[in-house]
């Protein structure tokens, strides 16, 4: 399975009937993979290494910018390296919490973390979801608002366009971040 896409693309060849290197095909899979991580703010597949500046906010936690965190080899503060279990804990939550009664300085682009976060195998419930979208993004056909063929007729809106399932929501709920606390 290719890194960016966030479901198996034979998976979806299966739903559809068609073969998995349709252009169509891969082309749904991958605009619903960059809707998913784009809703839930963060990368989802396995980063190791990933190097962020963080703003320091005056208070004893910050959030990392991706979950799950599976390690965080370096923190720093204005170029000075801080020790971890001494200095800093951290969770594979995201949360990087000072230790010892001390806080964060409250000034911009102060911390500097590598850390390595993410999903080495994507969860099911976000294959789930990017394969329902997919599958959705598949059968509309871009510009066309009413396709009369015979007695039938067939209309897609802007919903047909946009909309999720229960499913999609359910699981960026579950694999979202900063909730409401950063733009």
């Amino acid at each position: 399975m290719a890194t960016d896409l966030l479901a198996d693309p034979e998976e979806l060849a299966e739903w559809l009937g068609v073969d998995a290197s349709d252009t169509k095909l891969l082309a749904a899979l991958r605009a619903a993979s960059r809707r998913f991580r784009g809703a839930v703010r963060h990368p989802v597949t396995l980063i190791e290494d990933d190097e962020v500046i963080i703003d320091g906010n005056g208070s004893e936690s910050l959030l990392l910018p991706a979950a799950p965190v599976l390690d965080v080899s370096l923190v720093e503060v204005d170029g000075e390296e801080l020790v971890a279990g001494t200095d800093y804990s951290w969770s594979a939550d995201g949360y990087l919490r000072r230790l010892g009664g001390r806080v964060w300085p409250a000034t911009l682009r102060s911390v500097r973390v590598i850390n390595s976060h993410g999903y080495e195998t994507v969860p099911e419930d976000i294959q789930g979801a990017v394969l329902d979208q997919a599958r959705a993004i598949y059968a509309i056909q871009p510009g066309v608002q009413q396709k009369t063929v015979g007695a039938q007729s067939v209309t897609f809106g802007v919903q047909a366009a946009t909309g999720v399932t229960a499913q999609w929501t359910e699981a960026v709920e579950r694999h979202q971040l900063n909730r409401g606390d950063r733009p």
